[in-house]
Formats: C-alpha cells, structure tokens, sequence
C-alpha cells in the first residue's frame, strides 16, 4: 500500500503526528463502482460536502473523478471554488441556498447552481443575462423536507418561468427525500410520488423534462424506484450505510480509520480519580495510557466514559472526561507501550469499532461523527495502485 499525505497534514520533520485518519482510496472506488453497479443505468453524483463527509475534499475529488465519477455535489459556493481551484472541471451542483450577489462567482467557476424559488430563478437569469453568459441550473422541489425549495404545490410557476429563462440552461431539477434511511418508507413514498406528480408538467407539454434525481443513500439503498436519471451519494459512498434500519442492499466497506499513539503510560492508584471533573477512578490499581486525542480534533466529550478504542487488538474502556487534546484509556493490568498503535475507528486484527458505534456512544448519528473529524487532523491517503 501507498500512503499519500495531503497538504495540510501536520508533521515535524518529516514525521506525521500521531493521531490521524487514514482513507483507502481503493475502497472509495470499489464502493462508487458497487453504487454505480446498483443504479445503472441512472448516474451517480457523488457527494463531497463537508469535506467529503470528513475524508478530505480536494483528495476525495480527485480520486473519484479519476474513478470515472461524472458529476460531484457539494454544500456551499466556497466548497465548489475550492474544487475549481484545485483543478477539478467535473460538473459541480451546490445544493445549497444561494444569494442573489453570489451569482457572478457561480459563473466565474462553472459552478451548477440551485434554483429553489421563482425569485431565485430571476436572480439568476438578471446576473447571466448581464454577463452574456448561459447559467447551468438545477430546480429545487421540496415535496416535504421543509428546507429550501419551492413546495411541490406551487412548483408550476417555477417550472413555467424557467422556459422562458434563455440565460439558463435547466439541466436537472430534484428533491430531497426526509425519511428515505427509515423503516417505514410510507414518508418518502409520498414524497417520490409528490415529486413524480411535479414532473407531469412536462409532459402534458410534450417536453422531455430535465434531469431527475431525488435518492440518497437512503433511497439508493431500498427504494429503487426513485434511482430516476440519477442518484446522489452521500455517506454510502463512504462505506458507512445512514441508518440501523436500512437493508444492505449495496456491499460498501468503510474507507476511513482514525489512529493513534500511546504516548504516556502510568500507574494510577485505587481511587484516584482521573481527567477533569474526577468522574472515573479505579476500584483496584490500574495501568492508564494517554492518547494524543480529545474534542479538539472531533473526538466527542460525550465519548468520556463511554466509548472503547483498540490497542494490540483489545478494546479497552475510554476512562474519565476526553479533554481537548488528550483522552485516558485504561488497560487494566494489560500491557502497552509508547508508541502502540491505537484505533479509534476503524479494524485491529479481529475487532473494529465503527462510525455507528461512535455515534452510538456519543448521541449522535454516523454522519456527525464523520464530519465532526477536525481539519489540524491529518488525512493520509493510502492505495494499492501504481
């Protein structure tokens, strides 16, 4: 395997500090490709926001679109740019609400942007109209998320204006789905069959209507009906599926592992409480190591005296308050050194903690965990290729 540092990694002399993600592009292509294999024949845009669900975007990026993805989504404008900067010229949708003085640097970047109201749509024909310029737009329907979009029941003046936008080129329109990674699908049922209504428009007027995409990893997974002309995936394309609830529809691999080191090793006698707060001591003497890792980096408070991490293939129990740069872990009267490795998510040997038991521990879901991973931690990225 090839280890692939990013730019922004932190190191001394050459050296990578001791707590990092490690992502295995290998299984970010196996995994676009199983998705891809899953949808055929509608596309599939792959979903890099929030720093591609905390694997690193400009890398991510990259890769998949080396892989052969064809149309990438992010949240803001800021992301889309980055991606442009760093030489990236797939087709980039910003899902997000805009504002109407955002528009030129849409089209300064070739950026799609999101049309989820009339007002919206105006704002963006003014601008392109001004500049001479042709903006690629995606129409926005909310058919039940309540977030942005035009409602499902007034979506005919949207769609009736944007035929008449000649500095707009509709390339697709789409919805989200609420509920799509739930047990009981009748949620998001209503809403494909609300947003299926929508498109009738376009053909009662005879027109081939634009690309339609409402599945996320929810939908890509158990509501095959919904794949349309394309999909958008998001945490699945990670290797993490969004919920508990949803079948295993896709075989997808996880592709990120966040490692440390053991960098102190003590004793700590009985009673003696440990970390802030003195919210753990021992009953009996017990070995305490410290770990290079607290919620500074996106290891979650609520994680103290919760959650376990693996060393020399054990788990062993995080042990009083995570503090911002630092976490106690105790291993009983077992052995370990400075310098053991130690997992926080991911496989060593036989066991693996995952995303799922993170959130679990912490209160959360997968998703926050994964992109709650800080910045000042490195992404080395690791490949079998070449």
């Amino acid at each position: 395997m090839r280890p692939m540092i990013n730019e922004a990694t932190i190191t001394t002399n050459g050296v990578v500090r001791p707590t990092h993600v490690e992502v295995n592009l290998d299984c970010l292509s196996a995994n676009y490709q199983a998705i891809k294999a899953h949808v055929s024949p509608a596309r599939v845009m792959a979903i890099l926001k929030a720093n591609a669900y905390g694997h690193g975007l400009v890398a991510v990026a990259r890769h998949l679109v080396a892989a052969g993805a064809d149309y990438l989504g992010v949240a803001y404008l800021e992301e889309g740019i980055l991606l442009r900067e760093q030489g990236i010229d797939a087709p980039i949708l910003v899902l997000g609400g805009i504002l109407g003085n955002q528009v030129p640097l849409f089209l300064d970047y070739d950026l799609t942007l999101t049309a989820s109201s009339l007002e919206k749509l105006e704002q963006i024909q003014t601008a392109a109209r001004a500049r001479g310029a042709v903006a690629r737009v995606h129409l926005k329907i909310d058919t039940g998320m309540e977030r942005i979009g035009v409602h499902y029941y007034n979506a005919r003046s949207l769609l009736e204006a944007s035929l008449g936008c000649d500095h707009c080129f509709v390339e697709g329109i789409y919805s989200h789905f609420a509920n799509a990674d739930a047990a009981d699908l009748n949620s998001a049922r209503i809403q494909l069959q609300r947003f299926l209504d929508v498109l009738t428009f376009y053909e009662e007027r005879g027109l081939q209507p634009p690309m339609r995409h409402i599945a996320n990893s929810g939908g890509i997974l158990q509501l095959p009906e919904s794949h349309l002309d394309m999909v958008r995936a998001g945490i699945l394309l990670y290797g993490v599926y969004p919920s508990d609830d949803v079948p295993r529809t896709v075989p997808v691999q996880p592709a990120l592992s966040w490692k440390s080191l053991v960098v102190y090793f003590k004793v700590v006698q009985p009673g003696d409480p440990v970390s802030y707060g003195s919210t753990w001591a021992p009953e009996e003497m017990s070995r305490v190591v410290t770990i290079p890792v607290g919620y500074g980096d996106g290891y979650f408070r609520n994680l103290s005296n919760n959650a376990s991490v693996l060393i020399r293939e054990r788990r062993y129990p995080v042990v009083g308050r995570v503090c911002m740069d630092q976490t106690m872990v105790s291993i009983g009267w077992e052995t370990a050194y400075n310098g053991d490795e130690v997992v926080l998510l991911g496989k060593q040997g036989e066991e693996e903690i995952t995303a799922a038991d993170i959130a679990r521990w912490a209160g959360t879901i997968p998703y926050e965990v994964l992109t709650n991973i800080n910045t000042r931690v490195p992404r080395l990225y690791i490949s079998g290729e070449g």
